[in-house]
């Protein structure tokens, strides 16, 4: 961005949190927490960060929260609840979060509404792929048999993706090169694709990997784990968006 090097007009990047049991010294509570390398990444491509906890939404209220923000990131996390989707619960799948599912879908649709550019990463991918009515695999496993996607134990693993060529997500990462490896750790991925999403990359046995929303500046999702493997070129184009987002704002405010 042009003017990255001004911290007045930095974009102001959105980004979910968990809301997990957490331990810290002698404290053991539910806290809102999310790992240091989405908000570094946030950063170093010249953003400024604002961590967004899971609370009692509304449109209304996802809407003021909006209305303060250049960008937004869905970040990853535990599993979709099914039932949002029209399935049961699989053996495999996590125990419902309806507070961060909530969060979520309504920050998602009003970004939507107002074409504020976002990012989904992982489970922000399958929220966005649900929240326009679409459905998940919810156990990959039973799908392509085997685990390669989740190897367990905080480990991420690296698998091979094709881009679609003529994607926005093909000019952001410049993935003349293919395929192209990312580091992944999912246990579910999208198999009906929701109301306006194109699927922008596959791995080479056909799982989707990443979606972009048709009609806004900017709307990609990822299945695979960016701030991971120090590549900042999708944070990059989101902070770039955020900073044109900005200044239309700015231009339409003024008098």
């Amino acid at each position: 961005m042009n003017d990255s090097d001004v911290p007045a007009r930095r974009p102001v990047i959105g980004l979910t949190t968990y809301l997990e049991q957490s331990q810290t010294g002698v404290w053991d509570v539910p806290a809102a927490f999310l790992p240091q390398v989405y908000f570094d990444s946030v950063i170093r491509a010249g953003g400024i960060v604002v961590l967004l906890p899971p609370q009692p939404v509304s449109p209304a209220i996802a809407g003021r929260v909006l209305d303060t923000l250049d960008g937004l990131i869905i970040t990853g996390g535990k599993d979709v609840d099914p039932a949002r989707y029209g399935q049961a619960s699989h053996a495999a799948t996590d125990e419902p979060r309806p507070d961060r599912d909530d969060w979520e879908h309504e920050l998602l649709l009003g970004a939507i509404d107002r074409e504020l550019p976002f990012l989904g990463i992982c489970r922000g991918a399958q929220m966005l792929n649900v929240a326009l009515g679409g459905t998940l695999h919810q156990h990959l496993p039973d799908v392509v048999g085997h685990g390669d996607y989740q190897a367990g134990g905080g480990v991420f693993n690296a698998v091979d993706v094709v881009v679609e060529p003529l994607s926005r997500l093909h000019g952001l990462l410049d993935a003349r090169t293919e395929p192209l490896a990312v580091p992944v750790y999912h246990h579910q991925s999208i198999d009906r694709v929701g109301e306006g999403l194109v699927v922008t990359a596959r791995t080479l046995e056909g799982v989707v990997q990443a979606v972009e929303l048709a009609g806004v500046p900017f709307g990609v999702a990822v299945q695979w784990h960016p701030e991971q493997d120090a590549d900042i070129r999708l944070f990059a184009g989101l902070v770039d968006a955020a900073a044109r987002y900005r200044s239309g704002q700015e231009r339409e405010e003024r008098p």
